[in-house]
């Protein structure tokens, strides 16, 4: 390495100590260098370990920052999405979330704010704390619903209808009914996941960007998304869409006032396809008086 470059490294490292996080576009400033030049010393920098990046993004570009800057961080949660901006606010207001409590939504832009909430296990629960709380401070108080307060749902078979009005249902203890109700939980948040990850993996390989999750279910996911321009993008977690969905979609992108896109993981039916294509052509629908 030359001596212009290694002042250059040492220039850049003084004015983040100095300024805190910083943006490539700061660095080009303070060293007169083209944003392209002091990106690449920036990612030399990290890769020598010396500097860290931020998952959140400024735009399109990351913050660059020194070990011990973390809570500077907190100035840019501005910039967050708007539902990654309200699981900030909640994970900060709560210090502590239980994550099988959480919306689906929330537990989803969790994970997406790496910088502000980390993720620790107590037993097989999954929490998440604020990032500026220390991990040894934290003290956790697992409240148990009350006995009255557990629902116990009992379903009847047909073929069962007649013994079963004559006998009394066999009530699980609420220590069962608890563990049933835990599986459930964990079966539900790994559905969400599973979604959420095959949604995010399909845009990625097709370069489209995720700018906001504007809701968020088991079987469907609202987003706002980048292709060339914005819009919304609905996807529903079946193989088979109808024109229920196609027209709840419509209401929804026109009540936003954006273009709208379908995602499904099936083929879409001949008859729909048909019927979008006929739809598209469709120039004018008149009545003869």
């Amino acid at each position: 390495m030359t001596q212009d470059a290694m002042q250059l490294k040492e220039k850049i490292i003084s004015f983040i100590q100095l300024r805190g996080p910083s943006l490539p576009v700061h660095i080009a400033k303070e060293t007169g260098l083209s944003i392209l030049f002091a990106s690449a010393f920036l990612s030399e920098l990290f890769n020598e370990k010396r500097i860290n990046i931020s998952n959140l993004k400024v735009g399109s570009s990351p913050l660059y920052f020194i070990s011990g800057q973390e809570p500077q961080l907190e100035d840019f949660s501005r910039y967050l999405k708007s539902k990654e901006k309200e699981a900030f606010l909640f994970l900060k207001e709560k210090r502590i979330l239980r994550d099988s409590e959480l919306h689906p939504a929330i537990r989803v832009a969790l994970r997406e704010i790496k910088d502000f909430a980390i993720p620790f296990r107590k037993g097989e629960e999954v929490y998440w704390r604020y990032f500026t709380i220390p991990e040894e401070e934290i003290r956790i108080v697992d409240n148990k619903p009350e006995e009255k307060d557990i629902i116990e749902i009992f379903e009847k078979k047909d073929s069962d209808k007649i013994e079963k009005e004559q006998k009394p249902e066999k009530k699980k203890k609420p220590g069962q009914i608890k563990q049933d109700k835990k599986k459930n939980q964990k079966k539900d948040k790994k559905k969400d996941e599973n979604f959420f990850n095959r949604i995010k993996e399909f845009l990625d390989k097709k370069g489209v960007e995720i700018l906001d999750i504007k809701d968020f279910k088991n079987d469907e996911a609202i987003l706002k998304i980048k292709r060339k321009e914005e819009e919304i993008l609905f996807v529903f977690n079946k193989k088979k869409i109808t024109e229920k969905e196609i027209l709840r979609a419509y209401k929804k992108a026109s009540e936003m006032g954006m273009k709208y896109s379908i995602l499904s993981f099936g083929e879409t039916p001949k008859r729909l396809s048909d019927f979008i294509s006929a739809a598209k052509s469709l120039s004018e629908i008149d009545r003869i008086e």
